[in-house]
């Protein structure tokens, strides 16, 4: 069963934004979030729908699945947002369309958007549980999640932790639910994986080893593992396991812009510790193999990349 925390409110609430961010607007990740049907590579023809499962497949739909791909295989915020579209039209009882419209919401700092789509995440989770309790309970505990988000966006620090230290207990509680249904499903670990390493690489007596374990054993797809993994040992300063997961994401998600990016940021630090020229150069390439691909990024993402790769390139020529 999912582990207590006994943490000062004041940090969980931090958290609480922390993990919105990465998981669900990063990376839902976060992710955030590019997956698109078109690069459909791995996933078998018949179990369409479901982008976590390779057998005994829950129906999600289609279009759901396509921007999830969208986001996270190819890093396609345009195409994400055109497939979103179509789910909320022919797949409206889906509730991880919400939360990746809620992902990006948060990304865009649009926050009527973000409490609109958050709360649509926790009725659709609720519904979804007498058909569905695995993932109904599950994105149950993701819509009380974002709502602690909301929360804090709203409120601030301060005045929010109360609520969003509740909203936090609930989020426990279903997952909790969802696990006593089936342990080791992959899209439960994914989003209990990331959860984990986020608390575990903030706070200082958390470890993160349990984490990377249930994600490598028992999360899906693959390609959000590595990725997860390798943002973990990056915020971990652990930067040569780092870029050996970023280079597994990169076998299988070459097409995605924001692969090289957290690359680029792996060897930029890298090269900070090291003061090793090469390495910049290596940072430099690295961004600009992401910056080659920035009509599918946010705009601000972008300018966030530029930012870096001009700090890479003072420090490669002080």
């Amino acid at each position: 069963m999912t582990k207590r925390f006994s943490l000062p409110q004041l940090v969980v609430s931090a958290q609480l934004t922390t993990f919105a961010q990465t998981a669900f607007a990063v990376a839902f990740a976060f992710g955030v979030a590019p997956w698109a049907i078109a690069l459909n590579i791995w996933v078998n023809p018949s179990l369409a729908g479901d982008p976590f499962r390779d057998r005994e497949p829950h129906q999600i739909g289609d279009q759901t699945e396509a921007a999830f791909k969208a986001i996270f295989q190819q890093g396609n915020y345009p195409a994400a947002d055109r497939y979103l579209e179509q789910a909320l039209s022919k797949e409206p009882n889906e509730p991880l369309a919400y939360a990746i419209k809620a992902s990006l919401a948060y990304g865009n700092k649009d926050w009527a958007k973000l409490d609109t789509y958050s709360q649509k995440t926790l009725e659709t989770g609720q519904k979804l549980i007498p058909s569905d309790p695995l993932r109904g309970n599950l994105y149950t505990a993701v819509g009380h999640f974002l709502e602690g988000a909301v929360v804090i966006t709203r409120e601030g620090t301060v005045n929010g932790v109360p609520q969003a230290f509740s909203q936090l207990r609930q989020v426990y509680e279903y997952l909790d639910k969802a696990e006593a249904i089936s342990a080791n499903d992959p899209e439960l670990n994914l989003i209990k994986g990331y959860m984990d390493l986020l608390l575990a690489v903030n706070l200082p007596f958390a470890s993160p080893d349990q984490a990377i374990r249930r994600l490598e054993q028992n999360a899906a797809p693959g390609y959000l593992v590595d990725r997860g993994i390798a943002l973990a040992y990056r915020d971990l300063k652990r930067y040569p396991q780092a870029l050996d997961y970023v280079n597994r994401a990169i076998k299988t998600t070459s097409d995605n812009p924001e692969i090289y990016y957290l690359k680029a940021q792996i060897l930029k630090q890298l090269g900070q510790k090291e003061k090793s020229q090469q390495l910049f150069q290596e940072a430099i390439a690295n961004f600009d193999k992401a910056l080659s691909k920035k009509s599918q990024l946010p705009g601000d993402l972008v300018k966030q990349i530029e930012r870096e790769r001009r700090s890479a390139v003072s420090l490669k020529n002080p």
